[in-house]
């Protein structure tokens, strides 16, 4: 059996624990042991606690998975001594070490990300980059991996992270069989930006530009230039220029360039299409037009996401 253990400073995420929880106990093959620091009862943010935890000093001897939870414990900036020294100590007995969400604030307070590619939140990256130079944050990936490390972006991140690390053991269709048994949608590979832009026009309040950020989406092979958009909306380039980016904190052709990416990473993901047949789908001049769009996008080329993120179906 594979020993997980999960903990985090009180109080946590409530998700934080339990998504991950039910992924491993969904799979076979895992121990799960829910930690809190010199109590049986796990505090969360949500007035409940989660009992049957193990007093973090009655833990000891080798582990496979150490988790961290984020919330508001781990967003405090305050972080105990004492937890953060059974926190180093129980890192180093782990095969591998990961954090859910804001537990990365704690795995950095640690010392354990130092020199390390790191994600967490969006909404705290600046913040830990601010607080913890010595990490790279990378604010983008809904997680990802340095070496035996391993970060995850917000709550719901955590359950991909660890369907991730069932994959890593058991092979892609456990993972498949625990995400469907979780009525999940799919299996997210971590190079997924963690805030979709594709989604972003539900929080646009302008009805024009909303529908048009639709039309978009279903003709990504059209003409898409500042000019073009614009007059199909009726206004000029440079008005529409500062809607756009009032709306979505993006100039156009920024906007135009997320949307082509990420429908070219659902193909990816999700088809058997080659790289050609996708760039011309979804609206790129050519391949290499589409590999240079995904570098400067998501830091990655459209060949090495494929290579980091496809997952085979056999």
């Amino acid at each position: 059996m594979r020993r997980v253990v999960i903990s985090g400073p009180p109080p946590v995420q409530i998700l934080d624990v339990t998504g991950p929880l039910e992924v491993f106990a969904n799979a076979p093959g895992y121990c799960i042991e829910v930690v809190a620091d010199g109590s049986r009862a796990l505090e969360t943010n949500r007035g409940l606690a989660l009992s049957g935890a193990i007093p973090l000093q009655d833990i000891s001897g080798p582990i496979d998975t150490f988790v961290v939870a984020g919330g508001p414990g781990a967003e405090s900036g305050v972080y105990d001594q004492a937890y953060l020294a059974w926190v180093v100590a129980t890192a180093a007995r782990s095969r591998r070490v990961a954090s859910i969400c804001t537990g990365a604030f704690v795995l950095a307070a640690a010392g354990l990300l130092d020199g390390k590619r790191a994600v967490t939140h969006w909404d705290f990256c600046d913040r830990l980059a601010r607080e913890f130079p010595r990490v790279e944050v990378c604010p983008d990936p809904i997680f990802l991996r340095d070496g035996s490390t391993y970060t995850s972006a917000g709550i719901t991140a955590g359950i991909d992270l660890t369907l991730a690390l069932v994959e890593e053991d058991h092979g892609h269709q456990i993972a498949l069989r625990v995400a469907r048994q979780l009525v999940m949608f799919l299996v997210r590979p971590g190079g997924q930006a963690q805030y979709s832009h594709m989604l972003s026009r539900q929080a646009v309040t302008s009805d024009p530009l909303r529908e048009l950020q639709v039309w978009m989406l279903e003709n990504l092979k059209e003409d898409l230039s500042v000019e073009r958009l614009a007059d199909r909306i009726g206004m000029s380039a440079r008005h529409f220029s500062r809607v756009c980016q009032r709306e979505t904190n993006m100039h156009p052709g920024q906007f135009v360039d997320r949307m082509r990416v990420e429908a070219a990473q659902q193909m990816i993901d999700s088809s058997s299409m080659g790289l050609k047949e996708i760039a011309d789908a979804c609206g790129f001049r050519s391949a290499d037009s589409m590999r240079r769009t995904f570098l400067r996008v998501i830091g990655i080329t459209a060949g090495e996401y494929t290579e980091r993120f496809k997952r085979s179906s056999k």
